[in-house]
């Protein structure tokens, strides 16, 4: 189309040849071929420049991301990696990499999602290198969402590891089926490419004790290591301080962060996409007490997401991010002598480190503990051992670093004095009265506050400006007569519904499962899931009766659900009976725990409809989700399939639990559970 226009400008030439004292070429017919030139130019410069451009981008990028670079930079020789879901698995990594300069090493605690984990074969460029792992297992035996790019690159890598040092420290529970598989996978992985194991992999158990679990590994790995490297312990075993605090006297207050995870001021002005650096303010819409009676607290809350483009199906969760109860937070504060609205930074002493403070700063004290810290939890060993040294009664400090030893004495004093009796740090400052730690340190210490994860009880076909949760209030009283609250649940009960001028929000984002209806709606499935385990199949009828009114054929719909008392606790009824009636759920089963002498429960009914089972599962190709406690429930409803596919089947056990593998391999299988 360029030369069509220029072709009528160049009919012009012989005109202009023949008066002399026009000029040669018209304003137009410079105009165009200078335009033509240019776009010549512009074509052949950026053609031969097309290809280095790749290299111009990945310059900056292997810069940045190369954690060999930094570590030699900085005198490193060991690396800690985490893969973190809640945050344990990074507090131990950089307790870890603390430890190390206690043993004349220095150490750096590293986010596989920040690094390229294709260095990891240069780390045998540095003397007396290792590479520490803390890999948590999520959900199905998956990784955590920070170590699934390190997961992908394990599972496709093929290269050389000689000379690389590893250790693995496996965080997991030993409830859920795939125990501590991320960290069995990465210690076995790390072998077979070559890398030479220098300290036997840690299992960590939650359902236990993870801390002693962990402590046990440590004290055993460090002594190790010095005699493995030839180095001495530096007998410092001082507190290490990691940042250094700076008071703000005279500070805008639209530079403070109020409770944002990322960007500052992000609760003010939202912007797209949404996620866990970025959560969305849903307003409640909904929020009603679900059970009719009992001693219980259930409940259900509908989020708006109007406008947040954030699309979800049945089976994701939904992570909310809550905050500390004020009086709680109100209270640190007297007892601390502090004045909670002052503003502060907390600056990392290591200048290379990619974390610059512990939580958004600057910032106040009460907000950072109302928003960015877990003052609930009781708290970690080390936690102890570093405040230990603000105790003023001698005794106090003793016993605050016994129980951070890993001596029968003090370990069996830790799980008493701590987490069997629930002290929080605010209990553990009431009842160690002389002490009395600087905030600041205080505030370094402590975990962050994570979100919560809940399973959506609504379908984004019939709901898709809502997303519902249905959630039991977590409350009781501690051996010391304090009564606990549950930080979530109860943060959740008071947020008032509707519009009267003051909007209750929630910070959230979704969270992708791979919980998921059959891609064939003509599949049965068979859903499993008493008490608030009954979430994601609300969703699930939800999505099955919108299918059925679009006239799809939807196979059988079966749902097991299970809870105390029939006028007590019986969640959803009206909803569940409405879809029976319409025929939706084709088949509601319903076990109610306490409504007769011998206690029923779903695997019994299970049990009742065995014939009903097989057939929907050998025959007919049928789904099975099961959703809830983890401990009992799962375990339970698993055995009693076993005993099913045993019976009807004509199998031994160890063939009814391939059997049962098979169908999760199959994405047949699937479970959403909790301990």
């Amino acid at each position: 189309p360029i030369f069509s226009h220029c072709c009528p400008g160049h009919s012009t030439l012989p005109e202009a040849m023949e008066e002399e004292d026009d000029p040669l070429f018209s304003n137009l017919d410079l105009f165009l071929f200078t335009l033509i030139i240019g776009l010549i130019v512009y074509w052949f410069m950026s053609r031969k420049k097309a290809e280095p451009i790749p290299e111009f981008k990945k310059m900056p990028m292997t810069r940045e991301t190369s954690f060999i670079e930094k570590m030699k930079k900085t005198g490193r020789n060991i690396v800690v990696f985490y893969g973190s879901q809640t945050g344990t698995a990074e507090e131990f990594a950089n307790r870890l990499s603390k430890d190390a300069q206690r043993y004349g090493m220095k150490g750096m605690a590293a986010d596989p999602e920040e690094y390229d984990m294709c260095e990891l074969s240069r780390l045998s460029e540095i003397d007396n290198s290792l590479a520490i792992f803390c890999m948590a297992t999520y959900g199905e035996g998956d990784p955590t969402d920070n170590a699934q790019d390190f997961y992908d690159w394990l599972q496709e890598h093929d290269g050389e590891l000689d000379g690389v040092n590893y250790t693995v420290f496996a965080l997991g529970n030993k409830t859920y089926e795939h125990y501590n598989a991320m960290g069995v996978y990465v210690d076995k992985r790390l072998e077979e490419l070559g890398a030479k194991r220098v300290f036997d992999l840690g299992m960590g158990d939650d359902d236990g004790n993870l801390e002693e679990d962990f402590v046990t590994w440590r004290e055993q790995f460090w002594p190790a290591m010095c005699e493995h490297f030839g180095v001495e312990a530096s007998g410092e075993d001082s507190s290490i301080r990691q940042y250094e605090l700076k008071e703000h006297n005279d500070i805008n207050m639209n530079k403070v962060y109020t409770g944002e995870l990322g960007r500052l001021k992000s609760f003010d002005i939202q912007k797209p996409p949404f996620d866990s650096k970025n959560p969305f303010l849903a307003p409640v819409t909904v929020n009603r007490k679900l059970n009719k009676a009992g001693d219980r607290y259930l409940m259900h809350l509908e989020l708006d997401i109007t406008g947040s483009k954030m699309r979800y199906d049945s089976g994701d969760h939904v992570a909310v991010y809550p905050t500390n109860d004020t009086t709680i937070v109100t209270k640190l504060g007297q007892v601390l002598g502090v004045d909670l609205d002052t503003v502060i930074s907390l600056n990392n002493l290591d200048e290379e480190s990619n974390k610059k403070h512990p939580f958004p700063c600057p910032t106040t004290y009460r907000t950072a503990l109302t928003h960015y810290l877990d003052i609930m939890h009781p708290p970690r060993t080390n936690v102890l051992y570093e405040l230990a040294q603000y105790a003023t009664d001698i005794k106090d400090q003793e016993n605050m670093r016994k129980m951070a030893s890993s001596s029968p004495e003090g370990k069996a004093l830790y799980q008493s004095f701590v987490l069997e009796d629930h002290r929080n740090i605010l209990a553990i400052l009431e009842d160690i009265p002389s002490l009395r730690p600087p905030i600041d340190h205080l505030c370094e210490l402590l975990p962050r506050l994570q979100a919560r994860y809940y399973s959506i009880a609504s379908s984004s076909k019939v709901h898709p400006n809502s997303i519902h949760v249905c959630a039991v209030l977590v409350e009781y009283t501690t051996r010391t007569g304090r009564l606990t609250k549950g930080v979530a649940t109860n943060w959740l009960k008071n947020k008032v519904a509707g519009d009267n001028g003051h909007k209750s929000i929630v910070p959230m984002y979704i969270r992708k499962s791979q919980f998921r209806l059959p891609f064939k709606a003509s599949n049965p499935v068979i859903m499993i899931g008493p008490g608030t385990g009954i979430a994601p199949f609300i969703g699930f009828v939800q999505e099955r009766g919108w299918l059925k009114e679009q006239g799809k054929e939807v196979g059988e719909t079966v749902l097991y659900f299970g809870c105390r008392h029939k006028n007590e606790d019986y969640l959803y009824q009206e909803e569940l009976e409405e879809a029976e009636k319409k025929g939706v759920i084709t088949q509601l089963n319903v076990a109610f725990s306490r409504d007769q002498e011998q206690k029923v429960y779903v695997q019994h009914l299970l049990r009742a409809n065995k014939e009903d089972l097989w057939r929907q599962i050998h025959k007919d190709n049928a789904h099975i989700y099961i959703c809830g406690d983890a401990r009992n429930m799962a375990r339970d409803v698993q055995t009693a399939f076993y005993e099913i596919i045993e019976e009807l089947g004509g199998v031994t056990r160890a063939q009814a639990t391939d059997y049962i593998k098979k169908l999760m391999t199959k994405g047949r299988y699937s479970q959403d559970v909790w301990s």
